[in-house]
């Protein structure tokens, strides 16, 4: 997916399940063929996946969300990924970052094919966005060097937005997707606390 990604197969899994999580690694493991643009996943055994981020900026944020995201899941209408285990770097077995295993969230991604109630679906987001705000960020962490660019102003990534729309395929509708990209820009900058 990416040039910089780290190479990853079941081989690799096995060896690092196998030195650092023996109690797993008799289970079997299969590549998630459905995945983003940060990780790469891999089933083990039938309720957790291995979570491989393929570059360093992903790798950054592991620690991180391991530690909060069992401290966020009870304040959340949605089911999270919980993390069991945080694996350590490999880089004699080729493989230079952390990584870690997660509960299993069965599902779909989802797409408007297979989300059959929309509005539904839109609703459950917005109480989950929702409950996110609600949760006092106070006491969390601040945007560390993987996520230097969150929480900064929209116009400070225009260049980059438009090039990243640009780009898309012909299929993708770019005209509104501009449309409400320039409306976000004109949109009032956020005037309170951080969330």
């Amino acid at each position: 997916m990416h040039a910089d990604e780290a190479e990853t197969d079941v081989g690799l899994v096995g060896r690092l399940i196998a030195e650092q999580l023996p109690q797993w690694a008799a289970l079997p493991i299969e590549p998630v063929t459905e995945r983003g643009t940060d990780n790469i996943l891999y089933r083990l055994g039938d309720e957790m996946v291995v979570r491989l981020p393929g570059r360093e900026r992903p790798a950054l944020a592991l620690a991180k969300e391991c530690a909060w995201l069992p401290k966020l899941a009870p304040l959340l209408p949605l089911p999270v990924p919980m993390p069991l285990a945080l694996g350590r770097p490999r880089p004699a077995e080729g493989y230079p970052f952390p990584w870690a295993v997660y509960r299993w969230l069965e599902g779909d991604t989802a797409t408007p094919q297979r989300v059959g109630d929309l509005r539904g679906a839109a609703a459950d987001l917005a109480e989950f966005v929702a409950a996110l705000q609600r949760i006092d960020a106070t006491r969390g962490q601040a945007p560390g060097d993987h996520n230097v660019f969150r929480g900064v102003p929209l116009a400070e990534r225009d260049d980059m937005t438009r090039a990243a729309i640009d780009g898309l395929p012909d299929d993708i509708d770019r005209d509104s997707l501009l449309e409400a990209w320039d409306a976000a820009l004109a949109a009032p900058e956020w005037d309170r606390a951080a969330v």
